[in-house]
């Protein structure tokens, strides 16, 4: 029989509230009967909620957080006056054992800034980093940082590919995955000092990857390496970038097969396969990040995902807890000495 897991869930961040998280729920539990859920936040708005849906009954228990973090807060007032949040107490059972994974649809900057306060990180580990999966013409890549941290160091930039191999080796089932750090250009002599060093170190390094170099920006949907590697602020650009341009296409296409008659015919006979387009194109589908480097498993929703995205969420959310994926990266960080992060240090 399959061990139990508990996923513990901010009920209160996001745009939509609570209402979507529930619904969300509903979806859930019935593709994975072993899991439990503890939902923080108002304690009277979620048990009315609850009280509606009898097939949550005995799957989900309520902590009381009279207070929510909104996504103008600063993390660092968040800190300071955030500890009766749903977010807080969210990641707080986590850090007390009560829960594998905690899941929030609520401000990045104070999930992050809360996650590495209240679990810390994992030694060896300089910063933690958000990772996100795209689909790509070959399957699907892994891209991190898309949004934790607007700059990054080379050691840094060596952390996030030591953690986004982890998990393309034990979420995406990769024995030797491939890493590519995004650049303005492939040639040796292209890129800030940052990416110069880190790729220096990676060409060093005995770890379980195959380090493909540089790469561009179409290599993302291409598929051209099994991770790419880049700092929060190009990464969180690119990713928004491509769920624009998801949509844009998905829009025109809509508008031209409506316009005559023949396209609304040719809409009809080919239903099945625009229909599979849709969901390849749909950002809810692989919707999650997950902030990987951390000593417990956080995901991160979008914060105006409805409740198929951040039903995704869960979904990706569980998986996380079920694969060991910290022990994979303190030991393939370890192959890094800091001698070797020296020699090519400018």
């Amino acid at each position: 029989m399959a061990r139990e897991l508990v996923v513990s869930v901010d009920a209160m961040g996001g745009d939509a509230g609570p209402g979507i998280v529930v619904t969300a729920l509903l979806r859930v539990v019935q593709r994975h009967p072993n899991v439990n859920f503890i939902l923080s936040g108002d304690e009277a708005v979620l048990n009315e909620l609850l009280a509606r849906n009898s097939r949550l009954k005995g799957r989900v228990s309520v902590r009381h957080a009279p207070d929510r973090v909104a996504m103008e807060d600063k993390p660092s007032h968040v800190l300071r006056r955030g500890r009766n949040t749903s977010m807080w107490h969210a990641i707080d059972a986590v850090k007390a054992g009560d829960a594998e994974v905690a899941v929030s649809a609520g401000n990045t900057g104070a999930l992050m800034a809360m996650s590495m306060f209240q679990l810390g990180i994992i030694d060896g580990i300089s910063r933690p980093a958000i990772a996100s999966i795209w689909p790509t013409m070959r399957g699907q890549s892994v891209v991190l940082d898309c949004g934790a941290n607007v700059s990054a160091t080379g050691e840094q930039l060596v952390d996030f590919a030591v953690m986004g191999e982890a998990f393309a080796h034990i979420i995406l089932g990769l024995e030797r995955p491939s890493v590519g750090l995004l650049n303005v250009g492939t040639e040796e002599q292209k890129g800030n000092d940052g990416v110069k060093e880190a790729a220096a170190i990676l060409r060093a390094t005995s770890l379980p990857m195959a380090f493909h170099g540089f790469i561009e920006g179409n290599d993302i949907a291409e598929g051209t390496v099994d991770v790419v590697v880049t700092d929060g602020f190009t990464g969180n650009i690119a990713l928004k970038t491509a769920e624009g341009t998801a949509k844009l296409v998905g829009q025109f296409l809509r508008r031209s097969l409506k316009r005559t008659w023949m396209g609304q015919l040719g809409a009809f006979i080919a239903s099945g396969a625009l229909g599979a387009l849709r969901r390849k194109l749909d950002p809810r589908a692989a919707n999650g990040g997950i902030f990987l480097g951390l000593k417990g498993v956080v995901v991160k929703s979008h914060g105006g995902t409805d409740a198929i995205g951040f039903a995704s969420a869960l979904d990706m959310a569980i998986a996380m807890a079920k694969a060991d994926i910290n022990s994979r990266i303190t030991a393939d960080r370890a192959h890094i000495t800091k001698g070797q992060i020296q020699a090519v240090a400018p």
